[in-house]
């Protein structure tokens, strides 16, 4: 299996410093401060990359139990909302929200719940959090 590649600089002191960040793909990359991470300013910042990292992972970790199961579905969307919050004297990553929102045709509330569950489970990014970061999910079925 390949090992991705990202790399980012930051330049100066903490609440006056920037960054930036790039994938070796091309396909992602910004800039960063403190201001667009702890405050409302411009730019991304790493819990906006880590939320997306779980949007794109989880869904296709669903999608893929989905087709096993032999209800492929026509759309799987997510969104992902990560918290960070103050802990002690630093911070920690304490939440990863999961709103996905599927069209199975064919497929009951019950079984989707569990195959949504099971595939939370199952996404390397959540394995990457779990024991460390709550995360929760909120799935429904789409007409």
């Amino acid at each position: 299996m390949p090992t991705r590649k990202a790399s980012a600089v930051w330049e100066g002191g903490l609440k006056g410093g920037k960054g930036n960040f790039r994938g070796e793909s091309g396909g992602i990359g910004g800039s960063y401060s403190f201001g667009s991470r702890f405050e409302e300013g411009t730019g991304s910042n790493p819990e906006e990359l880590l939320a997306a990292a779980e949007a794109a992972c989880f869904s296709m970790a669903l999608s893929g139990s989905l087709e096993k199961n032999g209800t492929a579905p026509t759309r799987v969307e997510t969104d992902a909302h990560c918290t960070i919050d103050k802990v002690g004297e630093g911070f920690k990553v304490t939440t990863m929200k999961l709103t996905t929102r599927a069209t199975v045709p064919g497929l009951d509330d019950a079984t989707f719940q569990r195959i949504a569950n099971d595939a939370k489970a199952g996404c390397p990014v959540s394995g990457a959090l779990k024991g460390n970061v709550d995360i929760q999910l909120d799935a429904k079925l789409t007409a």
